[in-house]
């Protein structure tokens, strides 16, 4: 019987054992009768389950009962005292002052004289701590020898129990410590009752608590035992667990990366054909990393966790666990390094396409300029077109080898990539990868060679503009050079000699002007020329070539006939020189009676024919007229004359 289930009898204390003893160590039962009526069923009930507590040789020893009538409704002054010895039952009638002479004082309790201490609710409160230890140490017991009895069975038992709930009935942890404080309490109990000896008010302890601390302190080192075990199990179990459970997480990464994953890649395979689709694929490869990215941080927590597994150093599991590492790291650097190098083909993609349209613009705007229609206005504006086609050429030349460059290092990619990548065979996409490349360069590279060609077209044409500027600068020169001639044939070429000697000495130098006039005259002239030729190649009109030749011609006009009056006027002089210096030469003295009167006459009609010629001026085409010098050069060479016809 429980005490739990009569729990509030016992608690009326209708009988109670008291620890205390008689002469023949036989227990001493006292029942106390109250003056309310007293139930018999739960006199009964209490005195079963306190006869039920001795052990069975304390029974042998006999009981002494007291029955206590004094607070009774028939109000009994004697105590009646039951020793039973066996089968022989005696009853002694005594007052209650007189027991000690049939039981030791410090066997009674205070209420017979006694000093045996006793606290029924502290002892019913213990009765109540131990069957409730034993039967939920007990209980826990045959849990835990279970669950550790089935775990030394075979693999599928093992699988089967782990299936099922391990967790036992009750926490072991709290059962031990109750154990272990009812324990204490017991020994400590137990330890006051020894040291107090026979006298005093120590308090002796019951049998059956003498009896509760071997049974508790075998169910504690039984239940240490198996909860040691099942500790261990539970160990191996969350093991066990823990390694399915990163068996799971590694196939589901391992199934994701080599299923899902590589599909996604499988499918992006190209490199686009321009600039905006390069930028959907990178955005669309970036998604794909995204997704990536989370079962590679799944990838990362289940290799710090094998780690933590494998330093544990269990050997049963190090290969396995090893083995589970191995594959997984295999499949995430495989599939990152595929990751990477799409990554970089498809920026490599993007630099070539950039680079391909960057060149397309420049070629476009090379195109402009070379398409339109050129007018410099000097030879310096056709000097600054023409840098600047150079180094637009320059630029383009530049883009196209940078172009090569990307382009090359696009195809070496495509080159390392395997024939069979992501699962799937790519030979074909990347025949339409590299053709699309080699398709881009050689596109541009015509395009640079037609842009080359009109370059050079462009340049000759500037070229032919730049003759055509300098043939009519020339020219304007010429006529320039030409009309200083006329200017210093005019103003400085005046003098007709002082003799024959000088007058021939200006006729050379005379002739040779003339000579040079004549070189600029015709120098113009092939100038003016070449600029026609020019202008039928460039097919336009000149500035200023069509009054350079009317200016030209009348300037060359107005020179040669000054030229022809000067070379009359020198001629003159210099026969006139010649004919006075004979008359002069031959006889000085008697000139004036030997002269010769036509040689006379020849000087004379020479001399005033020449002064005549003097004082009239140069009249030129256009009816304009010029005087040769100033009115003073003019006197001082008539001077020159009239002296020299006087002294003939």
């Amino acid at each position: 019987m429980e005490a739990t289930k009569i729990l509030p009898v016992l608690k009326k204390k209708l009988a109670f054992l008291s620890g205390g003893k008689d002469r023949r160590s036989g227990l001493i039962l006292t029942i106390p009768l109250c003056t309310e009526q007293t139930s018999m069923e739960e006199l009964s009930a209490t005195l079963d389950y306190l006869l039920g507590i001795p052990s069975e040789k304390c029974k042998a020893r006999g009981f002494t009962v007291i029955v206590d009538g004094r607070k009774s409704q028939w109000n009994i002054v004697k105590t009646v005292v039951l020793m039973l010895q066996g089968d022989v039952v005696y009853v002694i009638l005594v007052s209650a002052n007189k027991l000690t002479r049939y039981i030791e004082p410090c066997q009674l309790t205070d209420e017979f004289g006694g000093s045996l201490v006793y606290d029924h609710l502290d002892w019913l409160n213990k009765r109540l701590v131990f069957e409730k230890f034993t039967k939920e140490s007990t209980s826990l017991l045959d849990e835990l020898t279970g669950i550790n009895e089935n775990e030394k069975g075979s693999q599928a038992e093992k699988d089967r129990s782990s299936e099922s709930n391990i967790l036992p009935s009750f926490d072991p942890e709290t059962v031990l410590q109750t154990g272990h404080e009812l324990l204490s309490e017991l020994q400590q109990r137990r330890f006051n009752g020894s040291e107090g000896g026979g006298g005093g008010t120590a308090w002796s302890p019951m049998d059956d608590e003498l009896l509760a601390q071997p049974q508790v302190m075998k169910l504690l080192d039984s239940l240490r035992e198996q909860y040691t075990k099942y500790q261990e199990v539970c160990r191996q179990r969350s093991k066990r667990s823990q390694l399915e459970e990163i068996q799971t997480k590694v196939m589901q990464v391992v199934n994701w990366l080599e299923g899902p994953g590589t599909e996604q890649l499988r499918t992006q395979w190209g490199i686009g054909d321009s600039i905006r689709a390069s930028q959907a694929l990178q955005q669309k490869h970036e998604e794909i990393e995204s997704q990536h990215s989370e079962w590679f941080a799944v990838y990362v927590e289940l290799n710090q966790q094998i780690a933590a597994l494998l330093s544990a150093g269990d050997e049963e599991d190090l290969m396995e666990l090893k083995g589970l590492q191995q594959q997984l790291s295999d499949v995430c650097y495989r599939q990152a390094s595929q990751l990477e190098f799409r990554q970089n083909v498809l920026q490599s993609a993007h630099e070539f396409h950039m680079t391909a349209q960057d060149m397309s613009q420049q070629l476009d705007g090379l195109l402009g300029m070379l398409c339109a229609d050129v007018a410099p206005a000097d030879g310096a504006a056709i000097q600054q077109t023409l840098k600047h086609l150079e180094e637009k050429l320059k630029s383009v030349e530049g883009a196209l080898q940078s172009l090569r460059e990307k382009g090359q290092v696009l195809l070496d990619q495509m080159s390392t990539q395997t024939s069979f990548s992501y699962g799937k065979d790519v030979s074909i996409e990347n025949k339409e990868n590299i053709d699309h490349i080699h398709s881009v360069m050689e596109d541009m590279q015509l395009r640079k060679q037609r842009c080359e060609d009109m370059v050079e077209v462009r340049r000759l044409k500037m070229l032919q503009m730049v003759q055509l500027f300098k043939c009519e600068e020339d020219a304007s020169q010429a006529v320039e050079w030409l009309g200083e001639l006329l200017d210093a044939l005019l103003k400085t070429h005046i003098r007709l000699g002082d003799d024959s000697q000088e007058t021939k000495v200006l006729l050379e130098k005379h002739k040779k002007f003339v000579d040079v006039a004549q070189s600029t005259y015709d120098y113009g002239r092939q100038l003016l020329q070449a600029t026609v030729v020019l202008c039928q190649s460039l097919r336009c009109t000149t500035r200023s070539s069509g009054d350079t030749l009317p200016r030209l011609n009348r300037v060359w006009k107005q020179f040669t006939v000054t030229s022809d009056e000067r070379q009359h006027r020198l001629e003159m002089a210099s026969a006139f020189h010649t004919a006075a210096e004979k008359i002069l030469r031959e006889s000085p003295e008697l000139a004036e009676q030997m002269v010769d009167v036509e040689a006379y006459e020849e000087v004379e009609t020479v001399g005033k024919g020449l002064l005549d010629r003097l004082t009239v001026p140069v009249i030129f085409p256009d009816g304009s007229e010029q005087f040769f010098g100033s009115p003073g050069d003019m006197a001082s060479s008539a001077e020159i004359i009239r002296e020299r016809m006087k002294l003939v």
